[in-house]
């Protein structure tokens, strides 16, 4: 990911209704969530939730596929990915003791082993 990229990420993550979204979309998994569900989950109107789905699917963050009649919104894992080492990629210059609580945070949540935390 490059400068330009994130500070599209960035912007658009800047939008409290938009963070909620993303949060919403990794929280829900690749399978991701239906329009109709994601709006209600999020107390949203679906006019005021397409808007803000637009701005995320233009900074790469979201994807979406038609089911049926429905259409469902994924995390971009990848962008989200790019956009965390992106972040940390400088971080420690030959201290990696600043970057090992954010690391251990991701072990935490993303065992190696595929395994959920608690299993």
């Amino acid at each position: 990911m490059d400068e330009r990229q994130a500070l599209s990420a960035f912007a658009a993550l800047g939008q409290e209704h938009r963070l909620k979204v993303v949060r919403a979309l990794v929280t829900a998994g690749p399978d991701g969530l239906a329009a109709g569900l994601l709006a209600a989950e999020l107390g949203l109107s679906t006019s005021n939730l397409s808007f803000h789905l637009k701005e995320l699917d233009h900074a790469g963050l979201i994807g979406s596929r038609r089911e049926g009649r429905s259409m469902i919104y994924s995390a971009s894992y990848p962008t989200l990915s790019g956009l965390i080492a992106f972040l940390m990629r400088d971080c420690c210059r030959g201290r990696p003791e600043v970057c090992a609580p954010a690391v251990e945070a991701l072990s935490a949540c993303c065992p190696a082993n595929g395994d959920s935390p608690g299993d």
